[in-house]
């Protein structure tokens, strides 16, 4: 009898943390996917360097983000190809947008990338970040940036810590 009176009042609590969940979601609460898109476009709006190369942000979730941006002819090196600084920077941004997209000011602790085949004169690169582990003020993320036929152009991983801040407020206005 007991224990059908313990299971009851755990079902009872369970639907209670889930209507509670779900009535804060109504009363104006952000879904984090909903956070992540704020985050993003308040990042994006003060971001010259990546509006500056036509950087585009194609997605973005908790934990990840998808950024685009055309090989214009003043991004080419001596062989005509890409500037690796360019691939990087893609890359760099998308993994930017991935880590802060918590609303907690996030920056780059450490990256490395590899380059695996070159970007073409005006092909569309796109960085596709995701997150591999976030603990406490850590994170890993890994980012692939691939070409206009799904190549694989380059592999990148970025290390963030989180830092004091946020992106914008969340208190409900009073």
């Amino acid at each position: 009898m007991a224990e059908c009176a313990a299971q009851i009042s755990l079902k009872a609590l369970q639907n209670c943390a889930t209507n509670l969940k779900n009535e804060t979601q109504r009363h104006g609460e952000m879904t984090p996917k909903a956070r992540a898109r704020k985050c993003a476009d308040v990042m994006f709006a003060q971001d010259s360097a990546s509006a500056g190369l036509g950087m585009t942000i194609d997605d973005v979730t908790p934990g990840g983000a998808v950024l685009s941006m055309s090989v214009r002819a003043d991004m080419l090196n001596g062989h005509g190809i890409c500037h690796g600084g360019f691939i990087f920077t893609l890359a760099d941004s998308a993994f930017a947008f991935a880590c802060n997209s918590y609303n907690q000011t996030t920056v780059a602790q450490q990256n490395q990338i590899t380059y695996l085949s070159p970007g073409q004169p005006e092909e569309r690169l796109t960085a596709t970040a995701r997150e591999v582990s976030r603990s406490g003020r850590s994170g890993i993320y890994d980012v692939t940036v691939t070409g206009a036929d799904d190549r694989v152009v380059a592999l990148f991983r970025g290390l963030s810590r989180s830092i004091k801040g946020q992106l914008f407020s969340e208190e409900e206005p009073t």
